[in-house]
């Protein structure tokens, strides 16, 4: 379930950095508490660097999440594409596995994959949706509309 990184030249100044990559798909169990349908194949890349008191983690992760559409519920495919490039020491220091040198990145990717969710996806097939009927429309943030009794009070001023 981890993503273990060595950094056992690392940590003995044989290494300056190590590097990794990582495909990894992510289970149903995961993925139970967020709005995500789907999340396979993310391939995550980088380096760790060790410096004063504190390791420095350089990633890319890339992935496609399977959401619902806001308005259909569709399964719809957003692609993403994140880059870290920041000072972890406490975070590292929590996950790092003394007795095999390691360190375990899966609670920092996994934050930033989280980070990187959007309010609500729109499906591209959304145009067979009805979004009008007898007193209601569907509204989007693209359209700027005015109450009409709002418009009213417009009138007084």
């Amino acid at each position: 379930m981890g993503m273990n990184v060595d950094i056992t030249k690392l940590k003995s100044g044989i290494e300056k950095e190590a590097s990794f990559s990582f495909e990894y798909s992510f289970s149903k169990e995961q993925l139970k508490d967020t709005s995500i349908i789907k999340l396979d194949n993310v391939q995550i890349k980088g380096t760790i660097t060790n410096g004063f008191d504190q390791y420095h983690l350089k990633a890319s992760i890339k992935g496609t999440m399977v959401l619902p559409c806001s308005i259909t519920l569709k399964p719809t495919n957003y692609p993403f594409l994140i880059e870290i490039d920041d000072d972890f020491d406490e975070l590292l220091e929590e996950n790092i596995k003394n007795d095999t040198n390691s360190i375990d990145i899966f609670p920092i990717i996994w934050e930033n994959i989280l980070m990187e969710i959007p309010l609500r996806v729109v499906n591209d097939d959304v145009s067979d949706v009805k979004l009008k009927g007898d007193g209601w429309q569907f509204i989007t943030d693209k359209e700027d509309r005015i109450n009409p009794e709002l418009e009213k009070l417009k009138e007084l001023l």
